[in-house]
This record gives C-alpha cells, structure tokens and sequence, in this order.
C-alpha cells in the first residue's frame, strides 16, 4: 500500500487522452456555481484547490496557488497540455489556464469577463476543440472561442464534440416501453444544432480520450 500526501483532496476524475494525469478539487464552498451565489451574497470565499495526479508514480502538482476569491472547476486534456477553468469572483473574471505536463509551465490561455455570461451554473470545459461550455434548462451553449446557443432537449446532456458534429447523451423512461429506462445519444449539428441522427446507447469515454457507445 502506497501513501500518496494530497492534503485532504480524495475525489480523483481521469483526465481522458493526458496518459495517467487525475485531476482532484476541494469543494469547501461547494460547486463552482454554489460559490458564485455566495459571493454575491457578501460571504467571503476561501479559494479552494485544484491538485493534479500522475499514475503510475504517484506524483502530485498543484500547477496555480489557491487564493481567496479565486474557485477552480474542472479540467481537461487540449493540444497536449492539461487546462483548467478558474473563476475569479473578485476580478471578475473567468480565466483557462493551461499546464504544460513536461516543463511544469502554466500559461495563462484566455480570460473573459464575468458579465459576458448569465452565471456560472453548469460552466466547464469541453473537449475537442477546447470550449468553454454551459448548460441550463432546454439550452447548451459554447461561450469561448466562438459563442453558440442551441436549443436541446431537457434529457439531453453534452458529451462531446467531434469536427461539425456535437454529441449529446438522452435518457428516456416510459413505463409502457420495454425497458422502461433506456439512454440514447443525440448526434447534433454545429452551429445549428438540427438532430442528424440518433443512435440507442450510451456514451463511454475511455482514459486514452476514445468515444464509444455502448449498446
């Protein structure tokens, strides 16, 4: 049995295509969202922290310093460098950073203005290309580099994006349906959004980045 130190940071989530990098974040606030709300509430936000993880040595890396104001979301794998959303309540700002896994650089990618975006509810990074994403209700849209919104179903959740063509995973239930519970995937369109097909099935995405539906 191994001893790796994290600091009280357990919940790890594969960084799919980054070849055995984990990303960990402390949720002292809550979701990027519920900390959103309580800053504007006047509360004081104790920046969390954001470790990356390497198997099989165990290494661990905290590429940007926690600070007060600051809250990490999540992390993906980009053109070879691992990227990280941060929002800076205090700033004002929503900023990707990308993390360089050979060098141990981070570069500072883009940022954008909070005010550019309705809230930080379901806010995150996508893959592939990078985008900066998020979801409400029936909608789905790209906030950065280009600015898309599209109307999807209520069931629908994002998954991916390959070229011209975004994926979406959709659960249905039907007590008159054999089986009542059943997932699909949504092949969308982009920009436009329009259903070019749907496949029954689920979305797996596997540690080396590959998609496959499982049916």
């Amino acid at each position: 049995m191994r001893i790796i130190k994290t600091n009280g940071i357990t919940d790890l989530v594969k960084i799919p295509g980054s070849g055995g990098w984990y990303y960990g974040i402390d949720c002292i606030s809550g979701d990027l969202y519920e900390a959103e709300e309580l800053y504007r509430d006047g509360h004081e936000i104790c920046g969390n922290r954001l470790i990356l993880l390497h198997h099989p040595e165990g290494s661990v890396v905290e590429p940007i310093p926690a600070r007060e104001g600051r809250y990490f979301s999540n992390a993906v794998f980009s053109d070879g460098r691992i990227c990280i959303l941060l929002a800076d309540f205090p700033a004002g700002m929503i900023r990707i950073f990308c993390y360089d896994m050979t060098t141990q650089a981070v570069e500072l990618l883009t940022e954008l203005p909070r005010t550019s975006l309705e809230d930080c509810y379901n806010l995150r990074l996508d893959t592939e290309p990078l985008m900066l994403t998020r979801s409400c209700a029936d909608h789905f849209q790209i906030i950065w580099p280009e600015r898309v919104d599209l109307r999807i179903g209520i069931r629908e959740s994002f998954c991916f994006r390959e070229d011209d063509r975004l994926y979406f995973s959709r659960w249905n239930e039907d007590a008159d349906h054999d089986p009542e519970y059943w997932d699909e995937m949504v092949i969308r369109g982009y920009p436009t959004g329009e259903v070019l097909e749907v496949l029954p099935g689920t979305n797996w995405e596997l540690p080396d980045g590959q998609q496959w539906v499982l049916q």
